[in-house]
């Protein structure tokens, strides 16, 4: 067959004519046949078991499938699990600009388990996300959205626009600061839009600003557009099994060797892979749920203050790197949907008649080189809209929109392909031009990572980064030191609080396992020292009382405006999630080391940075205010917190040494302590998990092995025999 053959659609009922092995006719396959006269009547009703069996059992699949095509089973194992988690989550949250933030941290800290569904749910976007552009960049290499599978690409890019939306409305729903800004940009694009622009945005906010009328649109639309994807994954499945199912050879199936039945040969191959996948996602569930968010989606939503870095989540920084390279407001939204719509346009645009990249050398480098730009569109959306930052992005959109309308439309008149195999059952997969790809993938990424690393260190020197230290809570075995936690908790008592809410903590928090384990009595005696309002009495007049454990500890001021005046304009904020609000940039390609070492302690190694930071200001350098402090590893140097400790200030009766340096790390871990009461439970339940998945992944991975034994014979195949046969 040479490299020019036009692709035949498939005809049939079923998504290949087959012809038989043998070559005496075309092969049928197997046809569902109820034996209970129960089941007959049922099926003579509604064939759902024939529907069944001919699309999950006996469907014909590729034999030569490897495990990038499992991914469209895992993206559908996810939106089931998005699904569930989110229903869930909607049991205890509150819509409300003033409920939303307390509502999320309640779920975190008071609902059983309610840590575990919160972290699957945000971490599975993230998770999904990844799987879907593995799928997608997986169809780009092999030319799964050539004819006849056109309506199947289309569709999937429908779900992609789908998916983006929901992502971004389920980002608001926390009511950070992050997710408030993120709104008020995304929103605002449509106000470029012409004549309608304005009304539009309006229409979305529910208002002339983005408040609480747009957090419950937001939410409703949140909560019903993934039973939407699901319509829709549904109408692609359909269309998957009307066409077929692609191949890494790009050919379609000849005769029934060509193919095997998807249950039990792709059914397991899916559930080795789908159990590999969730190792990947309890990595982060349980060790490291926070690393792909924002350190300011833990500070409350404030219209008055603007974050110094507006960013969106990970997933959608290379179309906000397009987005912000384009001076003009309406040509970068136009740029930004176009970079999305230009998909559904791809099986037009490449004019090769030759499907898989296998075969097309000309394309498989610029295919490469088109990941890289995506990857680099990504790092680059996440830096400032500065300098080599702009100009590299520039250049990169150019060629994300090159790639399209230019290579891929003179690619298909230009390149010659290499021969195509004349059945599947002859096609040899050369796994290694994979791992060479991903090495100059990963060569890319570090030259990338060198160039644009020296803008992060520069700005690393104005602002160096805090010292890593020696937390007891760090790592996958890490605890909270129960003695440290109670050292910690004094200094609060002692120095913070005067100052300091800690309004999402209740008192009896300090008697939880895992945490500072203060006696039942303690905890009483605790509570009691604190005033809190009583219910209003006969004539409406509130009273205060001693608190209970079940109560939450009271702020120091009746609010915010008291708290502001008391401490010369600046409002102290509250150190509940303190711990999880504060960080630094780590850049490339430390945080990528992160993930397997599992570094996740920023913020207690940023709080005590800032509490040992103090020293006398260099000279030249000038104070904003009089009343401002210098402080080397605060943004700016000029913090308006005057140094709250020094040495001796607060007495221990354990022998600990009664520093500075001792007292950051004691308030530090008490504070991540406070951010994340659950972790030791966190961890622990982590490793049963794990263990548990690497074992199912390991006896699935044995039974696939088992089973595909005689499909693998490479002999059988040479000889022209069917494996099948001798398969039970």
């Amino acid at each position: 067959m040479s490299g020019h053959t036009s692709i035949e659609p498939p005809q049939g009922a079923w998504p290949y004519q087959l012809k038989r092995s043998d070559g005496t006719g075309l092969y049928e396959p197997p046809v569902y046949e109820p034996k209970h006269p129960v089941l007959r009547w049922f099926e003579s009703r509604l064939p759902l078991g024939g529907l069944v069996y001919s699309s999950v059992i006996a469907y014909p699949t590729p034999r030569n499938l490897n495990y990038w095509w499992t991914f469209g089973a895992i993206l559908t194992f996810m939106l089931v699990a998005q699904i569930v988690t989110g229903v869930v989550l909607v049991m205890h949250y509150a819509a409300t600009a003033d409920g939303a933030f307390n509502s999320v941290e309640h779920i975190m800290r008071d609902v059983n388990f309610g840590w575990l569904i919160r972290y699957l749910h945000a971490n599975g976007a993230s998770m999904f996300f990844l799987a879907v552009y593995i799928h997608m960049f997986r169809g780009l290499y092999y030319g799964s959205y050539k004819a006849p599978r056109e309506v199947l690409w289309i569709l999937g890019v429908i779900i992609y626009l789908l998916m983006m939306a929901t992502g971004f409305m389920g980002y608001v729903l926390p009511w950070g600061q992050m997710s408030f800004w993120a709104a008020t940009v995304i929103t605002n694009l449509f106000s470029a839009i012409p004549i309608v622009g304005e009304p539009i945005v309006t229409w979305l906010w529910g208002g002339y600003a983005v408040g609480e009328p747009t957090l419950q649109r937001f939410f409703s639309l949140h909560y019903l557009l993934p039973f939407v994807i699901l319509g829709v994954v549904v109408l692609h499945i359909w269309a998957l099994h009307v066409v077929g199912q692609n191949n890494p050879a790009g050919i379609e199936p000849r005769t029934e060797k060509d193919t095997v039945a998807f249950t039990p040969y792709a059914t397991l191959k899916d559930l080795f892979f789908v159990a590999v996948f969730c190792i990947v996602w309890a990595w982060f569930v349980f060790y490291i749920p926070n690393y792909l968010g924002h350190p300011d989606n833990y500070i409350p939503a404030n219209p008055g203050v603007t974050p110094t870095h507006i960013v969106p989540e990970w997933y959608y920084l290379p179309f906000y790197a397009i987005l912000r390279s384009i001076p003009n407001k309406l040509l970068g939204v136009v740029a930004l949907f176009s970079a999305i719509v230009v998909l559904a346009f791809v099986p037009w645009l490449d004019t090769s008649k030759v499907r898989s990249a296998t075969y097309r050398p000309l394309y498989k480098q610029f295919f490469w080189i088109f990941v890289v730009v995506c990857v680099g569109l990504g790092w680059l959306g996440s830096k400032p809209p500065e300098g080599v930052y702009v100009v590299l992005a520039r250049i990169f959109t150019a060629w994300y929109f090159i790639h399209f309308l230019i290579v891929l439309p003179l690619l298909g008149r230009l390149e010659k392909p290499r021969p195509l195999p004349n059945s599947i059952s002859e096609a040899v997969l050369k796994k290694r031009s994979l791992a060479s790809a991903a090495a100059v993938l990963l060569a890319a990424m570090v030259s990338i990572g060198g160039l644009l690393g020296m803008a992060t260190r520069a700005s690393a020197e104005e602002s160096p980064e805090p010292p890593r230290q020696n937390w007891s809570f760090a790592g996958p075995f890490g605890k909270y030191d129960t003695a440290q936690l109670q050292r910690g908790f004094k200094i609060y008592r002692e120095v913070c609080q005067t100052c300091h809410s800690l309004k999402l903590v209740p008192f009896q928090a300090l008697g939880w396992a895992g945490g500072p384990a203060f006696s039942e009595e303690q905890v009483k005696a605790i509570a009691a020292e604190y005033k809190v309002k009583a219910e209003p009495n006969e004539q409406g007049e509130v009273e205060e009382r001693p608190a209970r454990p079940a109560d939450y500890f009271p702020p120091p001021f009746p609010n915010d405006q008291a708290a502001r005046a008391a401490n010369g304009g600046a409002l102290p904020p509250d150190m509940s999630v303190l711990a999880k609000a504060r960080g630094f940039e780590r850049g490339f390609p430390g945080f990528v080391f992160d993930i397997f070492t599992q570094y996740v302690e920023e913020g207690p190694d940023y709080i005590h940075g800032i509490l040992t930071g103090y020293e006398d200001a260099p000279p030249g350098f000038k104070m904003p205010s009089p009343n401002s402090s210098y402080n080397k590893y605060f943004p700016g140097h000029a913090i308006g917190m005057p140094k709250p400790l020094s040495d001796g200030q607060v007495s221990y009766t354990d022998g600990t040494p009664e520093t500075v340096d001792q007292y950051a790390k004691d308030i530090a871990a008490f504070l991540q302590w406070a951010a994340e009461p659950h972790l030791d439970a966190r961890k622990r339940t982590g490793f049963q998990v794990l263990i548990f998945l690497v074992v199912l992944s390991v006896l699935l991975y044995f039974t696939k092995k088992k089973i595909w034994h005689e499909i693998e014979k490479p002999t059988e195949v040479a000889k022209g025999q069917d494996p099948r046969a001798t398969t039970t």
